[in-house]
């Protein structure tokens, strides 16, 4: 099972991101991270959603949203044709004695401290999804006490126009 990351181009209507969430599972996919944004332009919106799944059966479920009124673009990114980044917030119990460890590991991974409270600190930082799990790697001997992550958003590196759309 190979990790896939699609964009959809859509139409910002209610009720789409239904069928295209819909249309991954009819096919057997687990969607792993699903995100939903409106671009530059508030008439669509990008789905990025990353699946496990073979090829094969990937290209039938690409064609199938292809065919969904309200798609307009999909696109299965591959690995080094696009950039990801991913968002995620955590808490962390950080007394006074912990604090500037911590803090020496956000530097590291150029996160920020958002808030702080006399036990915990609340961490935000953007990445890859490895640069993400690293730092949660680092993080988690200092006890993460909750933790939220956004998945992943992605943009081609050389953009292409599609059904002469620049959106």
């Amino acid at each position: 099972m190979m990790r896939h990351t699609i964009s959809v181009l859509v139409q910002n209507k209610f009720g789409v991101l239904t069928r295209v969430a819909g249309m991954f599972s009819g096919r057997g996919f687990n969607i792993d991270t699903l995100n939903v944004g409106p671009t530059h332009d508030d008439r669509y919106s990008r789905i990025t959603a990353t699946v496990k799944g073979d090829d094969q059966q990937l290209d039938q479920c690409i064609k199938q949203l292809g065919k969904l009124v309200e798609v307009l673009e999909v696109r299965d990114l591959r690995v080094g044709q696009y950039v990801a980044r991913e968002l995620v917030l955590l808490k962390i119990e950080a007394n006074a004695a912990k604090r500037s460890e911590i803090v020496q590991i956000c530097d590291i991974f150029r996160a920020k401290i958002v808030d702080v409270s006399p036990v915990s600190v609340v961490v935000e930082m953007t990445g890859n999804d490895e640069k993400v799990q690293a730092f949660l790697d680092m993080l988690e001997p200092y006890g993460i006490k909750d933790l939220v992550r956004t998945g992943a958003v992605a943009m081609p590196r050389q953009r292409t126009r599609s059904a002469g759309l620049n959106v």
